[in-house]
């Protein structure tokens, strides 16, 4: 394993970003202005990497982080959104309907329509824009294409988005999804230049080990990883048995896993949660770390962790106990 990095100040690359799925009103509502200073903590942090999506809190997400972004100077930041699902008018919506069965506290008035053709991509992107109020997108990735139709991605939606950085109209492209299998098959049959890998490479669990991570390294492309704290599992430095896993019930496996890993991470004065920050980054090649917060103490005390220095010693024993690959 290589030595401890400083995910705050990774030379070339914003190391430490903010996916902005809570200032969409994921799981609780939040107010402009409460919103606002979740996005003001993170940017005084010093993280200058922000993700966002149209699924975030029907475009509201969007919406309020581009508000945020345009009073900052625009070369300083790395901003991403998403492709896939398109925004349009909910014909089932009734007065004070909420988007909580995807648990965000919105109003349903609009839904998320799947589009993966060249016009649906090109539509999204300029969609995307406008309730950003900003033009120059850095990453489009397509978002959870094996939620819909992956060959469709394949065939469709990866060209759309290849044909829209080789016109200038983004900087670099990619996939975002939470399955392994998706991931590999995009970097294998799509010239991407990066992708977001959702909860499948943490300290907790590494099934993105077994073939994206060497498809990255072949193809040469480069990983942001996100979800790293699998669900709040590994957000506090006593894990909690009662903790949620995927949306469901921790597996008594992982739950032991879990607990080895603490008790480690607790041998060697590291909080728990700032080895699952700095993990992914172990790999030379993940470039960056997504990490959340409905609260602005959550991201002043994310960025910090992310600025810990770690002890090469805890790599290695979680390594020599078969925890992560060697």
């Amino acid at each position: 394993m290589s030595e401890s990095v400083d995910a705050t100040t990774r030379p070339g690359v914003p190391a430490l970003g903010y996916g902005a799925a809570n200032v969409g009103n994921l799981f609780r509502a939040l107010t402009d202005d409460e919103a606002w200073a979740v996005l003001d903590a993170a940017w005084e942090s010093g993280i200058r990497l922000y993700d966002t999506a149209p699924h975030y809190g029907l475009g509201l997400s969007e919406r309020r982080l581009g508000a945020f972004l345009q009073t900052k100077p625009r070369d300083e930041y790395v901003l991403s959104t998403k492709a896939g699902r398109l925004l349009r008018p909910n014909p089932g919506h009734v007065a004070g309907g909420l988007d909580t069965d995807n648990d965000f506290f919105v109003p349903d008035d609009l839904q998320r329509v799947w589009d993966f053709s060249d016009a649906g991509i090109r539509a999204s992107l300029d969609e995307s824009r406008e309730r950003l109020g900003i033009e120059r997108i850095d990453i489009l990735y397509l978002h959870d294409p094996e939620r819909h139709d992956l060959d469709l991605a394949l065939t469709e939606a990866f060209p759309a988005l290849e044909a829209l950085r080789a016109e200038g109209e983004v900087g670099r492209i990619g996939i975002g999804s939470m399955t392994a299998a998706a991931l590999t098959a995009a970097v294998r049959s799509a010239d991407l230049d990066t992708i977001m890998v959702a909860g499948r490479y943490t300290l907790l669990e590494q099934p993105a080990a077994a073939d994206v991570i060497p498809a990255c390294a072949e193809r040469g492309t480069d990983i942001v990883a996100a979800s790293v704290f699998n669900s709040g599992l590994l957000a506090q430095s006593e894990p909690r048995r009662d903790g949620r896993y995927e949306y469901g019930a921790l597996p008594e496996e992982l739950w032991q896993r879990l607990t080895r890993i603490a008790d480690i991470c607790r041998a060697h004065g590291v909080p728990l949660p700032a080895a699952a920050i700095q993990y992914p980054l172990q790999s030379p090649v993940v470039t960056s770390v997504v990490v959340g917060g409905s609260r602005p103490e959550q991201l002043r005390q994310n960025a910090q962790l992310a600025a810990l220095d770690i002890p090469a010693d805890l790599w290695r024993e979680l390594a020599a106990e078969a925890l992560i690959p060697s």
